[in-house]
């Protein structure tokens, strides 16, 4: 368990990763119609692995500040869960769709992911919104 005092840096930290994964999303899935040679570069492939490492390191942070157990926790779980279709879609979208509708359809449902991990965030809850 970690001290409580690291909560709030951890959260912090946390939200700001997040802003910034997305927003490095966004603009590499933008750029891949109009540069796609820009996507090729190695600084553009490794710098969001070092922000969404640092989101996943916060995010453990959290849990073990928190002292949760993400198995018990249905809307911690649903954030895992999300994670995983947000990359296996953002993977799509970005290097093994096939054609460009396919790409593009993968990167709309992967911002859409996000949009829903985010709100379950928001909402400690899996179905954020069903009032």
């Amino acid at each position: 368990m970690l001290p409580p005092e690291l909560y709030m840096p951890l959260k912090h930290t946390h939200m700001l990763m997040a802003i910034i994964s997305i927003t490095l999303f966004v603009l590499r899935g933008l750029m891949l119609p109009i540069a796609p040679g820009v996507l090729a570069n190695k600084a553009v492939r490794i710098i969001p692995h070092i922000f969404d490492t640092v989101l996943l390191l916060t995010a453990l942070g959290l849990l073990a500040v928190l002292s949760l157990n993400p198995f018990a926790q249905g809307w911690v779980m649903a954030k895992i869960i999300g994670l995983v279709v947000y990359i296996v879609l953002g993977t799509i979208a970005l290097k093994r769709g096939r054609t460009a509708m396919s790409k593009g359809l993968a990167f709309f449902a992967a911002v859409l992911t996000f949009a829903y991990i985010y709100a379950v965030a928001l909402t400690r809850t899996p179905l954020p919104f069903v009032s």
